[in-house]
């Protein structure tokens, strides 16, 4: 500053002027490094070391890179500079380096948020992410740091320090759990789900309650992302899935079975005892034929030793044709290649209601993924609907218009045949 305040006084210049134009020069001066030094840094050292990283076998410095860490480093290089000549203007010293200081520590926080980003972007690259995401816990140091950062550059304006500041920050506690009251029960609630490995991104989770059915894309320190099966994005508090109840079908997914628990309806009216015809038809039935026979023999040796007189069909043991078309469920399952055959496993009878006799299948098919597994259960059912007839198995339904208006022209005909 002296020297360009002697240059300018040898041109005779008015000693006020001189004194203007040499803090504008000087300004000028200040304003050609710091542009020069970030354009240094930026085109120079930062594509430099974009080079390395990009031409290193390591990923994790990649982060850092698409982060902008290195980019938002250069900030530092030109609040430096200031602060350095901060020196040259006496009577603003102060005020400069105040603002150089402030504009470093905003620079800093800059810096520390997209390091933490990169953190957990090189954390979501192992495996483990996935049972202990800790976004939430990136997110809780992000409030403390701001907050922190905050408070200094509050002391460093006014002068004071900064633990001044902190100790008035007990007795605004209560404002401060009123203001942080989600950020710090998302943060239990995080621990918690973490800990106890409740949900994790990639689950399929339900929860009426909010409308939520399908995959958690992410969990954060408040929320929990859930996307529906309708593409559809639900946001869920944190802390709801502590509070209240919801279904994690990981275990499903990781078991390699996907249940099938559905019932066809028998109309009581069509059980019966399977005649001889029926019998030997059923032994022409692939899934079938070794069982017909294995059974007649053991039926007929039983009632033979027994002494029982077989002219009463209800006399002694028989086949019915609601056990037979049981039977063949059960192997038609055990053949096919949609079932998983190391889960359960079984067709079942449970009570009678007013809509027929319900024969469950309960089995798990081998493939969990959702549109394979709906093509599986409906192959079976298919086949199951198309082939209770051959065993004279009607199955129930309510009546329908057509049934009724049958029904309703039966008599007229009748009539007119009479007639």
């Amino acid at each position: 500053m002296e020297f360009i305040s002697e240059w300018l006084s040898e041109y005779d210049l008015n000693p006020t002027v001189v004194k203007y134009l040499s803090t504008i020069i000087m300004i000028l001066f200040i304003a050609i490094i710091c542009i020069a030094a970030n354009f240094i840094t930026k085109k120079i050292v930062i594509r430099i070391i974009t080079h390395i990283v990009n031409n290193n076998k390591y990923q994790w410095d990649n982060m850092l890179l698409e982060r902008k860490v290195f980019h938002k480093l250069s900030h530092f290089v030109p609040a430096i500079i200031i602060y350095n000549f901060s020196s040259t203007f006496h009577y603003f010293k102060g005020f400069i380096e105040k603002g150089a200081i402030t504009y470093l520590i905003i620079a800093g926080l800059m810096v520390l948020n997209s390091l933490l980003n990169a953190i957990n972007d090189i954390y979501q690259t192992y495996e483990i992410s996935k049972t202990r995401p800790m976004k939430g816990y990136i997110q809780v140091i992000k409030i403390i740091v701001i907050t922190l950062g905050i408070i200094v550059v509050i002391a460093n304006m006014i002068g004071e320090s900064p633990i001044i500041l902190l100790s008035g920050i007990g007795a605004l506690s209560a404002v401060f759990m009123l203001v942080f009251k989600d950020s710090l029960l998302g943060l239990v609630a995080g621990i918690q789900l973490s800990s106890n490995d409740m949900v994790r991104v990639g689950d399929w989770i339900q929860m009426p309650k909010y409308g939520a059915d399908g995959d958690v894309i992410d969990i954060s320190l408040n929320t929990v992302q859930v996307q529906n099966w309708d593409k559809t994005i639900t946001m869920i508090p944190s802390y709801a899935l502590i509070s209240d109840s919801f279904i994690n079908w990981r275990g499903m997914q990781t078991s390699g079975g996907r249940r099938i628990k559905r019932s066809l309806y028998i109309d009581k009216n069509s059980i019966a005892f399977c005649t001889d015809e029926m019998i030997e038809k059923f032994k022409s039935i692939h899934y079938l034929s070794d069982y017909m026979i294995n059974r007649e023999h053991e039926i007929v040796e039983h009632n033979t030793k027994n002494g029982i007189n077989r002219s009463n069909p209800v006399n002694g043991r028989a086949l019915t044709n609601i056990g037979v078309f049981r039977v063949y469920i059960n192997h038609y399952l055990q053949k096919h290649s949609g079932i998983n055959q190391d889960m359960t496993l079984m067709v079942r009878q449970l009570a009678p209601t007013e809509h027929g006799l319900p024969l469950e299948i309960y089995a798990f098919s081998n493939d969990v993924r959702w549109a394979i597994y709906e093509s599986v259960q409906a192959d079976i059912f298919d086949h199951l609907f198309a082939v209770a007839p051959e065993f004279g198995l009607r199955l129930f339904q309510n009546p329908s218009g057509n049934d009724l208006r049958t029904m309703m022209d039966e008599p007229r005909r009748d009539g007119e045949r009479a007639h």
